[in-house]
C-alpha cells in the first residue's frame, strides 16, 4: 500500500521562510519559423512522452506494458476465440504473452502495402477494433498497444500461428529487424509476443508478481469459461524451450498459478464475502443485452458490514473512478427498493425515502457493461464516459432487479432493514456533524486545542503531522517548521473504525480533533477542495503499540477519507531507530542492517560490545576493536523507543526536514484485496483474522 516519496533536493532548513524567484526579459528574440517545429515520426512520440500512453514509467507503466498485450488477447476471448492466455516471465527480464486466438493477420495491408502484423506492430492507431467488424467489444479503444509495447522495449518478437503456418517478426526499440517472415508449419493458431523493457525509459523493470497475480485473477473472472496462465520462471536456471507454445506444458517448477472461473462474477461476488455474514444468502446476477448491443451483466448480494464495495468494470477493463454505468446502477438500485419499500410498507413512512447511500451500506456489487462504441476518461480508462451506458444499466438492472425483489421477499425485507439501519446512523450522524462542524463553522468554532496549526493557509504547502501522544507531540512542535507544518498529537490509541458507524465515531474526541482539522467534512458532505493540508503525516513509534496506532488511522482514512489517498496525500514517516556517535560525528540509522552497516565503517561491531548502562540516553557504547587501545574513541549507539526521546533537532533533521526526511506514500494499487485485509485485520470476526496471523507470523519482525 505505500511506496518511497522521493527526496526533494533543495536544501531547506527551519529559518527558510517563501522562496523567491526573479525574471529577466531576454534581450535579444529568437526567430520562430517552421523550422522550430518538430515532427516526431513513427513510434519517437511514444518514446518522447511514454507517460502520455501508459500514464507513468514508474511500476504503474511498467505493469501497463503487460495488460496492453494481454488485452489484445483478451478481446480475442470475448468474441469467442480464444479460450486460454498464458503470461510468462522469463529469466532475461523478458515477458511472454501466449493466446489461442485467430493470430494476428500477416497479409498485406491494402493501403500500406506492408504486411498487417508489422503494421499493427509499429503504427499507432492501428488495429482491427475500428470497424466494429473484427471485435464485437473491445477495450483497446486508441489501438495503441501493441505499437506502444514495441516502442518502449528494447527488443520485442511477435510470433503468429495462423493457417498452419508460423510466421515471425522481430523488433529493436519499435522498429522492425527484418521482414515478416515464415519459420515452419504449426498446429497451433494464436499470438506469441516476447518483450523486454527498456531501462533507459522505466526506472525499475521488475515486475510484482503479486500485483500480476491480482490484477488476472480478476480478469478470469470477467470472462467465463477463460483459463489465464501465469508463470514466474525468472530464476530459472535451466534452458526453457520456447518453440513450445504454452511454457506451463514444460512443467519448469517455477512459482505459478491458473485462473478458470464457470460462475464468472457471481464468483466474484462470492470471493468479495467470502468472510463475511451474509444478509441474504442468494447472489442477484442479470445478463443481458439491449437493442442497442449494450451487454450489462451485474452481480450483487447484501452482507452485515458498513461499507460498500462497488467493482466496476467497462469492457473488462477495471474503472475504479466509476462512470455513467456505476451512476445508472446507483439510480436503479435505489428506486427499486423505495417503490417496493411503498409497496409492500417494509419500513415505516415516517422515517421516509431511503437515500443513495443508504442503499449502498453493506452491498457488495461486480458491474460489467460492454459496449462498441466506448469512451473512457484518457488512455489508462479510469473512468467510463459514455452516457448511453447509464440508460442500459439503469434498464437491464432495474428490471431485474425489481423481479427478483418481488420472487424473493424474505431477502427483499432483509436488505430493506439493512438499509433501515443505514438511514438512522445517517440521520444521527448528520445531527452530529451539523453540532461539531457546520454549527461550529457558523459560530466561530475554532479548530481543535490540541492542534498547533501552521502559519501558511496555503494547503499545496501546508503540512499536518499526526503524532503519538504529548511527548512526542511537544517535541515536534518545537522542531517544525513554524510555517508550514502543523502538529495534532493523538492520546491514546484512535477509535478501531472498521465496524463503527459515523454517528459513534465522530463522538471520539481523537477521531472529531482529526476531521476538524482537516476542514473537509466527512461523509456525504466531505468536500476535499476545502483540505487545509495536502500533506497529511503519520510519525508514530517504531514498535508494537506504533504500529498498531498506523493501522488504525490506515483504516480511519480508507474507510472515511479513500479520496485522501487517491489523491496521493496520506503519508507516513520513518524515523530512524539508531543515533550512531563518534567523537563529533554523528549517524542515523533506519534498520538494524543499516546499523550494522555504519558501525563496520566506524571499525565497531556489535559482536564485540561492552555495553554500559546510561540512563540518560538508553544507549550502548560500542568499543572500536575488542581491546580499545590508549586514546581510542568510543562509539555510542542509542536506539531510539519513541519519537519522543529525540529533541527537538533530532526530530526536525531525521523526520521533518523536506531535504532529509524519508516519507512513504500511501497508495492503494488494489482496492479489493486492500478492502479484504481491512476487513480481516481490524473486523468482528475472529476466525479469518486467526488463520491470517498463523500463516504469516513466520513473516513478523519481533523486536525484543
Amino acid at each position: 500500500m505505500a511506496k518511497e516519496a522521493k527526496k526533494p533536493t533543495p536544501k531547506k532548513t527551519k529559518k527558510d521562510t517563501a522562496s523567491s524567484s526573479t525574471l529577466t526579459k531576454e534581450t535579444t528574440k529568437k526567430a520562430y519559423s517552421a523550422a522550430d517545429i518538430s515532427v516526431l515520426e513513427g513510434l519517437e512520440p511514444v518514446r518522447k512522452r511514454p507517460g502520455m500512453y501508459i500514464g507513468s514509467t514508474g511500476p504503474d507503466g511498467l505493469h501497463h506494458l503487460i495488460r496492453e498485450i494481454f488485452d489484445n488477447s483478451r478481446d480475442e476471448a470475448m468474441g469467442g476465440y480464444c479460450d486460454h492466455i498464458e503470461i510468462a516471465l522469463l529469466p532475461d527480464g523478458m515477458v511472454r504473452v501466449v493466446d489461442n486466438g485467430r493470430g494476428i493477420p500477416v497479409d498485406k495491408h491494402p493501403k500500406t502495402g506492408q504486411s498487417a502484423l508489422e503494421v499493427i506492430m509499429t503504427t499507432l492507431h492501428a488495429g482491427g477494433k475500428f470497424d466494429n467488424e473484427s471485435y464485437k467489444f473491445s477495450g483497446g479503444l486508441h489501438g495503441v498497444g501493441a505499437s506502444v509495447v514495441n516502442a518502449l522495449s528494447t527488443y520485442t518478437k511477435a510470433e503468429v500461428h495462423r493457417d498452419g503456418v508460423k510466421y515471425v517478426q522481430e523488433y529493436a526499440i519499435g522498429k522492425p529487424k527484418a521482414k515478416v517472415k515464415q519459420v515452419g508449419k504449426t498446429h497451433h493458431n494464436g499470438t506469441v509476443i516476447t518483450f523486454q523493457p527498456d531501462e533507459t525509459i522505466f526506472s525499475d523493470v521488475t515486475f510484482n508478481w503479486d500485483r500480476i497475480v491480482k490484477h488476472y485473477r480478476e480478469q478470469a473472472y470477467l470472462v467465463r469459461n477463460l483459463r489465464v496462465s501465469l508463470i514466474d520462471a525468472r530464476e530459472y536456471t535451466g534452458s526453457i524451450d520456447t518453440d513450445e507454445v504454452y511454457l506451463e506444458d514444460l512443467n519448469l517448477q517455477v512459482p505459478s498459478m491458473s485462473f478458470y472461473f464457470e460462475g464468472g462474477i457471481v464468483s466474484m461476488v462470492r470471493y468479495l464475502n467470502a468472510h463475511q455474514k451474509k444478509v441474504h444468502n442468494s447472489i442477484f446476477h442479470v445478463e443481458k443485452e439491449t437493442e442497442d448491443g449494450i451487454q450489462v451483466e451485474v452481480a450483487l448480494q447484501y452482507v452485515d458490514d458498513i461499507s460498500p464495495r462497488i467493482v466496476p468494470f467497462a469492457n473488462n477493463i477495471s474503472t475504479p473512478g466509476g462512470g455513467m454505468h456505476v451512476t445508472g446502477f446507483k439510480t436503479a438500485l435505489t428506486r427499486n427498493l423505495n417503490n417496493y419499500n411503498k409497496d409492500n410498507k417494509v419500513l415505516s413512512e415516517k422515517d421516509g425515502a431511503l437515500s443513495g447511500d443508504d442503499v449502498l451500506e453493506g452491498l457488495s456489487v461486480v458491474l460489467s457493461v460492454k459496449m462498441k462504441e466506448i469512451q473512457f476518461e484518457g488512455q489508462t480508462k479510469d473512468k467510463l464516459g459514455s452516457p448511453e451506458a447509464r440508460g442500459a444499466v439503469e434498464s437491464v438492472f432495474g428490471e431485474a432487479f425489481a423481479a427478483f425483489l418481488e420472487e424473493n421477499p424474505d431477502d427483499a425485507k432483509a436488505i430493506l432493514r439493512k438499509a433501515a439501519l443505514a438511514m438512522k446512523a445517517r440521520k444521527a450522524a448528520k445531527a452530529v456533524k451539523d453540532s461539531i462542524l457546520r454549527k461550529g463553522a457558523l459560530e466561530g468554532f475554532t479548530l481543535p486545542g490540541k492542534l498547533t496549526d501552521c502559519q501558511t493557509k496555503d494547503a499545496d504547502e501546508a503540512e499536518i503531522f499526526i503524532v503519538e501522544g504529548d511527548s512526542a507531540g511537544g517535541t515536534a512542535k518545537q522542531g517544525r517548521d513554524r510555517r508550514t507544518q502543523a502538529i495534532l498529537p493523538l492520546r491514546g490509541k484512535p477509535l478501531n473504525v472498521e465496524r463503527v458507524r459515523l454517528d459513534k465515531m465522530l463522538g471520539n474526541s481523537e477521531i472529531k480533533s482529526m476531521v476538524v482539522a482537516f476542514g473537509t467534512s466527512i461523509g456525504e458532505t466531505l468536500d476535499i477542495e476545502k483540505i487545509r493540508y495536502k500533506k497529511i503525516v503519520i510519525a508514530t513509534d517504531a514498535d508494537v503499540d506504533g504500529a498498531h496506532i498506523r493501522i488504525l488511522l490506515m483504516t480511519f482514512f480508507f474507510r472515511y477519507f479513500r479520496e485522501f489517498i487517491d489523491a496521493g496525500y496520506i503519508y507516513v514517516a520513518q524515523p530512524p531507530l539508531y543515533k550512531i556517535k563518534k567523537g563529533k560525528a554523528l549517524h542515523y540509522a533506519f534498520s538494524d542492517d543499516e546499523r550494522d552497516g555504519v558501525l563496520k565503517e566506524l571499525g565497531a561491531s556489535l559482536d564485540n560490545k561492552n555495553t554500559s548502562d546510561d540512563e540518560d540516553t538508553g544507549g550502548e557504547d560500542v568499543d572500536e576493536e575488542t581491546t580499545p587501545k590508549k586514546g581510542s574513541s568510543k562509539v555510542h549507539v542509542q536506539r531510539y523507543k519513541g519519537l519522543g526521546e529525540m529533541n527537538a533537532e533530532e526530530l526536525w533533521e531525521t523526520t521533518m526536514d523536506p531535504a532529509t526526511r524519508t516519507l512513504k506514500q500511501v497508495t492503494v494499487e488494489d482496492a479489493m484485496e486492500a478492502d479484504a485485509i481491512f476487513d480481516t485485520l481490524m473486523g468482528s470476526d475472529v476466525e479469518p483474522r486467526k488463520v491470517f496471523i498463523q500463516n504469516n507470523a513466520k513473516l513478523a519482525e519481533i523486536d525484543i
